[in-house]
């Protein structure tokens, strides 16, 4: 038995250790990363976890996900709401929907786990678990993303990395063909609360700009948004719903990755994501969202991103 191998069992049997210590050594780690609606195209690599979820009869993207060890992708529950398990190839180191993709590979989906409270009538627990047809290989290209465990705290204004292949105007016909990234600050969810008239859950979690224009959008849906701490990356939430995109006073909804830490390590029998506190107080330098103008009848429909 190696090292590692000791160190992964001894963490099996103390289930107190938040997520798998073999996992931590490599989850979060993007090493050809410098630093949607609103966004840019991101350099090849960037977002190592990054996944495309693919119609395989249409051969078309639908939604997003993220790596999270060799032979699990995570991603929202509604993406799957009019998709068989058996029609889902999902792509890793896809950088172009067309076009070469020489660090690509692709696997087919052998189980769907979609959380067993998910609502579809305000998208509270919106979280699915995909197990890979086999096991992937780590690259630059292909890495799994460290997720938010259990308790961590991201403040109000707290910089955040959104990416996919969503839309970049609600009113686009077409899906852009590299892949997106944007950054946005954390709301409160008090605050977001306010604008969605009561309906958002402590399972989940807002970020958005006070006057709009950067926001996930449809054909982001089941995509990671990641926060920074020091050198990793961690996964706080999946994109959810939101109300159309980059609306002023109406930021994105995303599912709260901590609040699932034992369900997630419950689904999965071996080899444990890496789970990793985060914690950040709201910034004196966030441009909250006025309430004044928020306190509204939700006349209006969720926008799943899917």
């Amino acid at each position: 038995m190696t090292l590692c191998q000791a160190v992964c069992f001894a963490g099996a049997i103390l289930l107190n250790i938040a997520g798998s210590l073999c996992q931590l050594d490599v989850c979060g780690q993007a090493p050809l990363n410098t630093k949607i609606v609103g966004g840019q195209g991101a350099v090849q690599g960037s977002w190592p976890w990054q996944a495309s979820l693919h119609r395989i009869t249409s051969g078309s993207h639908f939604c997003g996900g993220s790596l999270i060890n060799k032979d699990w992708v995570l991603s929202a529950a509604h993406c799957f709401q009019s998709t068989a398990v058996s029609n889902v190839k999902i792509y890793l180191g896809r950088h172009l929907q067309t076009g070469s993709n020489p660090n690509e590979i692709s696997r087919t989906v052998t189980r769907l786990i979609i959380h067993p409270s998910y609502s579809t009538i305000n998208q509270n627990n919106d979280i699915a678990l995909l197990q890979l047809s086999s096991s992937v290989t780590f690259t630059d290209y292909i890495r799994p993303v460290c997720l938010a465990a259990a308790g961590s705290v991201f403040g109000g204004g707290t910089k955040s990395w959104i990416t996919g292949w969503g839309k970049l105007n609600s009113g686009d016909t077409q899906l852009p063909n590299i892949l997106q990234e944007v950054q946005i600050p954390i709301v409160n969810n008090s605050v977001c609360n306010t604008a969605y008239g009561g309906i958002i859950t402590s399972n989940m979690l807002c970020a958005g700009l006070n006057e709009g224009g950067k926001d996930s959008c449809q054909g982001d849906s089941g995509g990671p948004m990641v926060n920074k701490n020091n050198s990793q990356w961690i996964q706080s939430g999946i994109v959810s719903f939101g109300r159309d995109c980059g609306i002023p006073k109406f930021p994105g909804v995303y599912t709260r990755v901590s609040q699932y830490q034992s369900w997630i390590s419950s689904q999965i029998s071996s080899d444990l994501p890496g789970f990793v506190s985060f914690t950040s107080t709201e910034s004196s330098s966030a441009s909250p969202l006025s309430l004044t103008s928020l306190i509204i009848p939700l006349i209006f429909s969720l926008f799943v991103f899917s």
